[in-house]
């Protein structure tokens, strides 16, 4: 099992400059610019699927002034380098945005809904003077399953959904053995999740510095200088990782670790464990570890839920794997860690995702906030009792309630926030 928790720490925590899903389509269309060589492009064709033109509508794109979709597939097709996975826009350049704005001007790139279940699709099909190629990502943001130049197909691999792969198996473990066995990995193993506190609260501070897109974090660190609100670990958890959504969602040229395949996940699964670890006095080796156990929580949940879906994500397995986190780094029995659990997915359970924008501050801070509650309450043996609504006798029947509410009960409710985002996108 200690290699299969790693592993997929390997994975699944990387780093991401730019909302993953504007950045995936960038990716995919960075890499059907490589395959082939041209000197004009006379129009690019993307199909992306339902979440991701949720996701990638109203977000902010880093070196640009732009928001959404079409200027992120622009800027892959003139400076994208693929090699580079969900930092492709790093080092994008001023030339590189006026021409990437010169050519959505020309009308040389359509974006269209696909007709697909799969949460996570993106197709490119360029067509450029001296031929045309294709790429398909699916599954996740960074996996390419499909390449074609001209006639020759370059990769063709069969889809193979998460829930099907052998990384299934350590998603129907129970949540304290996993815990366990966490907790005897050496600090070598896994020294990596300390880089994730250097690159998320480095984007927080920047988000400090002055309001940026709504200014959420900013706006409360300073009622906390003034006195309205105390410097305790909950305002603390709120101001770090509100700070950092604004940066992020209004497009900082800053890179942010990933959890599960979305920043905004890793700065809700990070953040406020660095709360505490500012508060408090807590050695490396096991702040290694209680990262390792969060960024866990968030794989696990969203295995059930979807990696997207009409829940917030951040709010629902973000958030309680940071929560489960800082109740373990507090001392937290058992019994506690699936409370903590229980009593965030009865608290969160109903927060819809309704696309990345500067608006996820907003939920952030207040999941942040959440996972401090959730855990003090815990440790207080204050837990919500079985039989409450979708919490079940364990946390984890609970996480598949939540599994079962998300793929059967929002589904229609996904088609509905996209409906009225497109609305309004047309007023």
């Amino acid at each position: 099992m200690r290699n299969l928790i790693v592993n997929t720490l390997k994975r699944e925590v990387v780093p991401a400059m730019g909302c993953t899903e504007p950045v995936a389509v960038a990716l995919a269309c960075a890499k059907a610019k490589e395959l082939l060589d041209f000197s004009c492009i006379e129009r690019a064709d993307i199909y992306v699927s339902p979440n991701i033109y949720k996701n990638g509508l109203g977000v902010g794109i880093p070196n640009t002034n732009e928001v959404g979709l079409y200027i992120a597939a622009s800027l892959g097709l003139i400076g994208g380098k693929s090699e580079k996975g969900l930092q492709v826009l790093e080092g994008i350049e001023k030339e590189d945005v006026i021409l990437a704005k010169e050519l959505l001007k020309n009308e040389k790139i359509s974006l269209g809904i696909k007709d697909t279940e799969e949460k996570i699709y993106i197709e490119v099909n360029l067509f450029t003077d001296e031929g045309d190629s294709k790429s398909i990502i699916q599954g996740k943001h960074n996996k390419f399953v499909y390449l074609k130049r001209n006639d020759e197909v370059l990769l063709e691999e069969r889809y193979v959904n998460i829930r099907s792969n052998n990384i299934n198996l350590l998603y129907t473990l129970k949540i304290n053995d996993i815990i366990k066995e966490i907790e005897k990995i050496s600090y070598e193993e896994i020294a990596f999740m300390m880089d994730g506190i250097n690159m998320n609260e480095q984007v927080a501070m920047e988000g400090l510095k002055d309001k940026k897109g709504m200014g959420v974090g900013y706006s409360l660190c300073q009622n906390v200088k003034n006195g309205m609100l105390s410097d305790d670990l909950m305002n603390s958890a709120m101001v770090l990782t509100a700070a950092a959504s604004d940066a992020r969602m209004s497009g900082i040229n800053m890179c942010v670790m990933s959890s599960n395949g979305s920043g905004n996940n890793g700065l809700t699964a990070i953040l406020p464990i660095v709360a505490y670890k500012n508060k408090f006095n807590v050695e490396k080796e096991k702040l290694a570890k209680a990262l390792a156990i969060s960024h866990i929580i968030n794989s696990y949940i969203k295995y059930y839920i979807g990696r997207l879906s009409a829940l917030c994500g951040c709010g629902v397995a973000a958030a309680t794997g940071a929560s489960v986190a800082i109740s373990w780094l507090m001392g937290a029995n058992e019994e506690q860690i699936n409370g903590t659990i229980k009593n965030m997915l009865a608290n969160v359970s109903g927060m819809i995702c309704d696309g990345a924008k500067v608006g996820c501050a907003l939920k952030l801070s207040t999941s942040a906030a959440i996972a401090v509650q959730s855990a003090f309450l815990a440790l207080s043996n204050n837990i919500v009792p079985d039989k409450n609504g979708i919490v079940a006798e364990t946390a984890e029947d609970t996480i598949r309630n939540l599994g079962i509410l998300s793929k059967e009960g929002m589904g229609i409710t996904d088609g509905v926030i996209l409906k009225i985002m497109k609305n309004m996108q047309t007023i």
